[in-house]
Formats: structure tokens, C-alpha cells, sequence
């Protein structure tokens, strides 16, 4: 049997209630040196002290219990592999042996790097801007937040579970949406035309109890948006508490994880957990094919994947990624161990670039980082609404990937020769890449770099 570390738990929950580890042993019938040990990971809990501590402190199992290292194990990892720890990075029995024995130097640890991350990147930023804010983004912050729970809340999909008393037809969706909105919170909702909704797809007017929504959204978008806020109305305590829990108070942040959370709700609600995942399953992640089953867009199906980490029922642990022509990454969720850009672009040698040749086309490809590790990852771009003809071609596109041991799991990796597969290597993104000689560098690296060859000219002008 697996054993289980509650060190850092019993930690909190003790301090939390002012107790010295005396009187903890004495309220779990247990020694203090036990509780010591416990605390500091040297003993795995019994089932028998568990229970004890579940009674006696009246909290959920799953709040203590809950394994949540394989998140902070892939942080862990990525953080390790960049050019700073090339002479020094530890290996994966040492990182595992710091997660339980050392968890509160690990957070120290990641804290600290985040910092530095930062900070690099203000300091790169600093001849762009008028100066530099040393803070993470709102986005950041919220995407910590969401890889932390690994993706998946299960308070919200509890909720989304009891959205619907009873079972609705999925053709009479939208209808009987804007009838309960209207039932149950006294909220109308009104299509109106573009130009009597300017710059905006959805609108909630309080003060009128009325949510309008533009004729430029298509049908799949219209229901999703009356689902995500009918989870911002029914949901708003559920939501508080989430974020309070999350530890973000900076207002922008607040913001947007309550946005987030929401999406995250309409998204549980339109494809509930376990037909989603019996579907992917038998489609073999056959994304179209479950945008069409469930209704929704291409987007949200594949952002529902991501999602897919109930303990005891999960499914391909997918990483998702959009960008826009740019090349700006505005949007990523990750439930994998692959380290995805949180400033500046994606790394060019990704297809998710080139499908803006290809629209509407899955494009395949494997790709392997510069610490080895290989990944699966199609791409394909999606449609945004159009309302006016020089807003056209108004295109992002959207890249999944996983492990490439999953990839078997996959449709769309079925025509390849999986042991011969051609690898594409990549980075995270130019300013911390550290292949020199990479054909497509756009910057260069900005930490442990040589200075340029002036007697050589490599592939690029920053080949050293």
C-alpha cells in the first residue's frame, strides 16, 4: 500500500489551533515524539491516527489526505531544468526525498525562483516600458493557482453536478438556460445586434436583472456565456471562498480568478465529468468529434481535458496553450509536466505557429525539450467572432500536448511509428532556451550565455 505524509498538514492544522505537539499527542491518544515524527515526514500516518485527527479537528479527509505532490513535483522539475542548474541539478529520487522531507523549503525554493523570474523579466523589459512593476501578472498568479490544484476543483464540480434536478435535452438547452435564469435569480436575457452592443460579446446590467449577448456569438458561445453567469450568481459563495482560499488578494487578480473559476463551472456544467471522460476515452480524444457530442466549441472541449484529474478517474493529463498571430501566448493551462512560456511567445519550432497556414487542420508533431523529455502536441486553429468584414480572419490557434506515453492514448498521433518518430527540439521560449545553435533563436539567452563569436557567423546572429 501506498504510504501517506501529512507532515505539512498537521503542521498547519496545529498551529492553526495555537497547540504545542503535547497537546496535539494528547488529543490523538498518541506520544509527542509521534507527533514529531509525523510533522516532519519521518512516519507515514496509519489509518487508525488519521481518523483520530479527522474526529478530533472536525476536518475533511480530503483536505489532509489529498495528494497533491505530483503538481508540485512537476514544478519542482521544471524549475530545475533551466541553464542556472546545468552543473547542479539534482535528480528526481533527491527532488522527491525534499518534497517530503523538506516541503517547506520547496516552497521557499519556488517562491524564490518565481521571484527571479520576474524580476529577469522586468529587468528585460526595461528599455520597452517606463519602467518596471516587480509583481506577477493577474494571469500568472491565477495560472500558480490552477496548476497548485492540478487543475481540477472539485467543489466546482460538485456543483455543476447538482446545476441540473433533472436531466435536460441537450437540443432544449439554451431555452431551458434562459428560462431558469429567469425562474430562479430574476434575470432576462436579450440578443442584441452588434452595434447596439459595441466592443463587447456579453454584458450583465444589474440594475435592469437583464444579461445581453451580441448576435456576433455563434450558438455553442451563447449558451456557454449564459452558463458562466448564471456561475458567477448562483455560485458567488462557493467562489469567495475558492479565492480566499487561493491567497490572492491584489484586486486584478481577484478579478480574473473569479472569471476563471467561472469558465471552469460552464465548462463542468456543459460536459459533465464522467460522460466527458467516457467519451474522450472511446473517441481517443477525438476533439471535434466531442465538440460536436456535447455542443460546445473546439476550445472548450479541448480545455475541458485539461481538467480531467479526479483522483481514481483521470484521464490524459493534457497541457493547453493559445496564442495569437503574434505569436503571444493568451491563454495556458497545464496539468503536465511540461513547462509552458508565462512571458513573451511560445518557442517558434512549436506547429502551433504553423497551423495558421493550415486553418481548421490538426497539425501533429513530437517535440522534446532540452531536458529531454518528449512530448505529444497538436495544434489547430480556432475562430473568433466576426461581426464586421476588415475584422476578419480573426484567428487564434490552440495546442495540446502530453507526455509522449500517452500518446498511444491518441488519435491523432495513430499514424505515426511511435518508437521512430521524428522529435522536434524545443525550448520554452528564446530568452531562456538554451540550445545556442537553434536555426529560429530570436533573442538571446538572456542568463548564462557567452558573448558572440565575433570572427563566426553560426546560423543565427546569436549563435556563440
Amino acid at each position: 500500500m501506498q504510504k501517506t505524509f501529512i507532515g505539512p498538514h498537521l503542521r498547519r492544522l496545529r498551529l492553526e489551533r495555537g497547540e504545542t505537539q503535547g497537546a496535539m499527542a494528547k488529543v490523538l491518544g498518541i506520544s509527542p515524539s509521534y507527533v514529531n515524527l509525523l510533522e516532519n515526514n519521518e512516519r507515514s500516518v496509519s489509518v487508525q491516527v488519521l481518523l483520530r485527527v479527522f474526529e478530533a479537528y472536525g476536518v475533511d479527509w480530503r483536505d489532509i489526505a489529498e495528494e497533491d505532490g505530483t503538481a508540485q513535483l512537476a514544478d519542482l522539475r521544471a524549475v530545475i531544468q533551466g541553464p542556472l542548474f546545468t552543473q547542479t541539478r539534482p535528480d528526481l529520487p533527491q527532488l522527491r526525498a525534499a518534497l517530503v522531507h523538506a516541503p517547506g523549503l520547496v516552497q521557499s525554493f519556488m517562491t524564490l525562483y518565481r521571484s527571479y523570474q520576474v524580476v529577469s523579466d522586468q529587468l528585460l523589459s526595461l528599455t520597452e516600458s517606463g519602467g518596471p512593476q516587480l509583481t506577477a501578472s493577474p494571469e500568472a498568479a491565477v495560472h500558480d493557482i490552477f496548476r497548485r490544484n492540478r487543475n481540477h476543483f472539485r467543489e466546482l464540480e460538485e456543483a455543476a453536478g447538482l446545476f441540473w434536478p433533472e436531466p435536460i435535452d441537450r437540443d432544449e438547452l439554451y431555452v431551458a438556460l434562459k428560462r431558469r435564469l429567469r425562474d430562479t435569480l430574476g434575470v432576462n436575457v436579450r440578443l442584441c445586434r452588434v452595434e447596439d452592443l459595441p466592443g463587447a460579446l456579453r454584458q450583465y446590467d444589474e440594475n435592469r436583472r437583464e444579461i445581453l449577448l451580441s448576435e456576433a456569438l455563434d450558438h455553442p458561445n451563447r449558451t456557454f456565456q449564459l452558463v458562466h453567469m448564471a456561475g458567477l450568481l448562483e455560485q458567488r459563495a462557493l467562489l469567495d471562498t475558492l479565492i480566499q482560499r487561493s491567497g490572492i488578494t491584489d484586486p486584478r487578480g481577484v478579478a480574473r480568478l473569479r472569471v476563471e473559476l467561472a469558465n471552469y463551472f460552464a465548462a463542468a456544467v456543459l460536459m459533465p465529468y464522467a460522460a466527458f471522460l467516457a467519451e474522450a476515452k472511446a473517441s481517443k480524444y477525438d476533439f471535434d468529434h466531442i465538440a460536436t457530442r456535447f455542443g460546445v466549441s473546439f476550445e472548450q472541449a479541448c480545455h475541458r481535458a485539461t481538467t480531467l484529474q479526479r483522483e481514481g478517474a483521470q484521464g490524459v493529463p493534457f497541457f493547453f496553450l493559445r496564442i495569437d498571430k503574434g505569436g503571444n501566448v493568451t491563454k495556458r493551462f497545464n496539468a503536465s509536466d511540461f513547462h509552458l512560456a508565462e512571458y513573451g511567445g511560445a518557442c517558434p519550432r512549436l506547429d502551433v505557429h504553423t497551423s495558421f497556414r493550415t486553418p481548421g487542420r490538426i497539425m501533429p508533431q513530437f517535440v522534446e525539450m532540452p531536458d529531454r523529455s518528449q512530448f505529444f502536441v497538436f495544434s489547430r486553429t480556432v475562430d473568433r467572432p466576426t461581426w464586421e468584414r476588415h475584422a476578419q480572419d480573426n484567428r487564434l490557434a490552440v495546442a495540446m500536448g502530453c507526455a509522449i506515453q500517452y500518446a498511444t492514448e491518441i488519435g491523432y498521433a495513430e499514424s505515426f511509428s511511435m518508437p521512430d518518430a521524428r522529435m522536434t527540439q524545443i525550448g520554452i521560449n528564446c530568452r531562456i532556451c538554451p540550445r545556442a545553435s537553434c536555426d529560429q533563436r530570436a533573442h538571446q539567452a538572456a542568463i548564462l550565455t557567452q558573448p558572440v563569436d565575433e570572427l563566426r557567423r553560426g546560423v543565427t546572429r546569436y549563435d556563440v
